[in-house]
């Protein structure tokens, strides 16, 4: 009896052989995808607030909108900074031809355009949660632009 999903159970990573991002990208790049685009907690500010997180530029344009609440929260602050990050690059990859994540040597997942240029976002995410600057929605611009 050929069971597919047994093959699978069988190759899942052990607990003293973890799987690292960067093999994942390698081996399953689109579920890699679907993890980085999560970013449950900024989802869940976004609704509140009433804007629907599409991974279009237009819901960029939208956070870039909404009221910085989150910087009274020390706790959510990096949190939020992160999943904004991962955001930016979400809309960047499914929008922008020949963007794609990579990850660094050091795990830190980065796009990469077309052009070779690696965009830090989730560094970017960090400074748009903490301080508003630069606007997700420039940096999209920027980086559809090269």
């Amino acid at each position: 009896m050929n069971m597919s999903f047994l093959d699978k159970w069988r190759k899942r990573p052990r607990a003293d052989h973890p799987v690292s991002l960067a093999e994942s990208v390698r081996a399953d790049p689109a579920s890699v995808v679907e993890l980085l685009s999560e970013c449950e907690l900024l989802r869940a500010q976004a609704n509140a607030a009433g804007v629907e997180l599409d991974d279009s530029v237009r819901s960029l344009e939208a956070l870039d909108q909404l009221q910085p609440v989150w910087r009274d929260d020390p706790e959510v602050l990096p949190w939020l900074g992160n999943d904004a990050g991962l955001y930016l690059g979400t809309v960047l990859v499914r929008t922008v031809r020949g963007a794609v994540w990579h990850v660094r040597s050091n795990g830190q997942p980065v796009v990469r355009l077309a052009s070779g240029r690696e965009i830090d976002v989730v560094r970017a995410g960090h400074g748009w949660a903490d301080i508003g600057a630069p606007e997700l929605s420039q940096l999209y611009a920027e980086a559809a632009e090269s």
